[in-house]
């Protein structure tokens, strides 16, 4: 899967510097006293459990550094145009650091060009954004994607002895996630020939739009359909609900998988509607506060923070469901 290119025009770049020059200009003569570092968090969106969590980890870890930080946080609603906003008004308000969930991988430039002019250091977490680590951001902190999409399709394959007819079910078009975890999965399946993607469609990461492709799909592909790969949990949730509705036994007549490995997902392997969750851990906010401290002591910070992730299914559920988001 290619990236979607979204190319923004020089007018945002000129308006991002403007307001970083209007900002300058309007503390002339009056600089504003800080007693503590300001810490700007920019969310794509609040919806879905996942995102939650992580929003949760990060406002969680900002209360107990209080004393030594103020926090502020935007919600970009799922919106580019609202995201590149949201920074714009960070740097006017002089933050001290950016931690930026991207909503898409190209789209954010020139808001990144703008907090570097400013010399405010920006963490990517959970997703990926064009530029260059070191100097278009710090790092990027976050799970290996592909890898996450090719622990999917190995274990698919084991579990259909190499033959299987997939509905693929997308993230975000456009975003690192989605692109990543598509050419994973694609990577893993390439050496089983019986292996087809028969349908590949878009459910934004959501519950109540994954049931309504997939019950397009269904009417489309019936009882062709023998696997669901979708890019996250609540989408393989929402496929599980049509394929039921449908009068089809997910687990039996078809094998789901899918990643980030929330509660309701390990529930599902755990009933055996679910085949498989690799996990994507959305508990950031030790992990990016600690990073920023060591940004700001002088430490060299790696242009990449992976973390580890598991997988679940039948064999682990049970052991894991208890500490799941």
């Amino acid at each position: 899967m290619k990236p979607v290119r979204v190319y923004m025009s020089k007018f945002l770049v000129v308006s991002a510097y403007a307001v970083i020059i209007i900002a300058a200009f309007s503390q002339s003569g009056c600089v504003r006293e800080k007693t503590k570092k300001i810490v700007g968090f920019s969310q794509t969106e609040n919806i879905g459990p996942w995102r939650i969590a992580e929003t949760n980890s990060i406002k969680e870890e900002a209360a107990k550094r209080k004393k030594t930080y103020d926090f502020l946080m935007t919600d970009a609603q799922g919106q580019t145009s609202k995201q590149f906003s949201d920074i714009e008004d960070l740097i006017a308000r002089q933050v001290d650091a950016i931690f930026l969930a991207p909503r898409e991988y190209e789209g954010l430039t020139p808001a990144l060009e703008a907090a570097r002019a400013a010399k405010i250091p920006v963490f990517l977490i959970d997703r990926e954004a064009a530029g260059r680590p070191g100097k278009d951001f710090v790092s990027f902190l976050g799970s290996d994607f592909i890898v996450q999409g090719r622990r999917v399709g190995k274990w698919l394959a084991q579990a259909t002895n190499g033959k299987a007819s997939i509905v693929e079910l997308t993230g975000t078009a456009g975003s690192s996630v989605a692109i990543d975890r598509a050419k994973g999965f694609r990577d893993a399946i390439a050496s089983y020939p019986n292996m087809k993607i028969i349908a590949t469609q878009t459910a934004d990461f959501s519950r109540a739009a994954a049931v309504r492709v997939m019950e397009n799909i269904i009417q489309a592909k019936g009882s062709d359909i023998t696997a669901v790969y979708a890019h996250n949990d609540e989408m393989a949730l929402g496929a599980i609900q049509a394929l039921k509705s449908a009068g089809m036994k997910p687990g039996k007549d078809v094998i789901v998988g899918s990643i980030d490995g929330q509660k309701a997902a390990l529930e599902a392997i755990i009933r055996g509607e679910l085949g498989v969750s690799v996990e994507s851990n959305p508990r950031f906010g030790p992990l990016v506060f600690a990073t920023m401290e060591k940004y700001f002591a002088g430490t060299k910070i790696p242009p990449r923070i992976i973390l580890e992730d598991r997988l679940f299914d039948v064999t682990n559920a049970k052991d894991f469901v208890h500490e799941a988001y």
